[in-house]
């Protein structure tokens, strides 16, 4: 498991990812709201723990633009202030959980455990995947977005399932060869740029924003387009 904690705090931030070390979790710990966002979006966690009092962007901020960007990770959030309104406030803008401080850390795991447990539950449930206007539906194999239904091939769904399930970061060509092509087929990286020639003409090709991004040198990235 993977954890991207923000929060300002030193002690605190030293003492939970201690913590959270000791029971075998990676920790990412940063203490800027937008550096966090900046993390969030370039790296795939299990959850996002975040305080809502930061430097530049609260984690109120924080939820509301990484739930418009369409990242589904879940966060809680972590605040001193603990009445109900408060609460209230930060479900609204998009966390998953709510605890308040001074807390047990055996409480803290035991949320990001259930958190964990939840999106399993509810992937199985829905079998679909979904980013920003784009949906995937992992039993009929049907692409939609935006209301479009998108006819892919087997090997385009499968591309195109592996950019989804890692939004947000720059995945090299190598580990798109080995994850998605059979490792015993010979074959150059250059047809992973004629599979994403086709998906792109298929998925980003008139629409307004463009989904699929080249990283030239190292790969591609699934994200939303900058000022779309």
């Amino acid at each position: 498991m993977r954890i991207l904690l923000i929060e300002d705090e030193p002690k605190t931030a030293a003492a939970i990812q201690l913590f959270l070390t000791e029971c075998a979790i990676a920790v990412d710990a940063v203490s800027d709201g937008q550096l966090g966002i900046q993390y969030a979006l370039q790296h795939q966690y299990d959850v996002i723990i975040s305080d809502i009092i930061l430097p530049n962007q609260s984690g109120l901020d924080i939820c509301h633009i990484l739930r418009e960007k369409g990242l589904e990770t879940p966060i809680l959030l972590l605040s001193a202030l603990g009445e109900t309104e408060d609460k209230i406030v930060g479900l609204h803008a998009g966390a998953d959980d709510y605890l308040s401080k001074p807390f047990d850390f055996h409480e803290l795991l035991a949320r990001i455990q259930a958190l964990t447990r939840r999106l399993g539950r509810q992937m199985t449930a829905k079998n679909k995947l979904i980013f920003h206007d784009l949906e995937m539906n992992l039993t009929t194999l049907e692409v939609v977005r935006n209301g479009v239904k998108i006819v892919l091939t087997p090997r385009e769904f499968s591309l195109l399932e592996y950019l989804v399930r890692n939004h947000g970061r720059v995945i090299p060509k190598a580990e798109i060869l080995e994850s998605v092509w059979n490792i015993d087929e010979v074959i150059n990286t250059n047809v992973i740029e004629v599979y994403v020639g086709y998906i792109r003409n298929k998925m980003d090709k008139g629409f307004s924003s463009k989904l699929i991004h080249t990283h030239f040198g190292v790969g591609y990235i699934l994200k939303i387009e900058e000022n779309a």
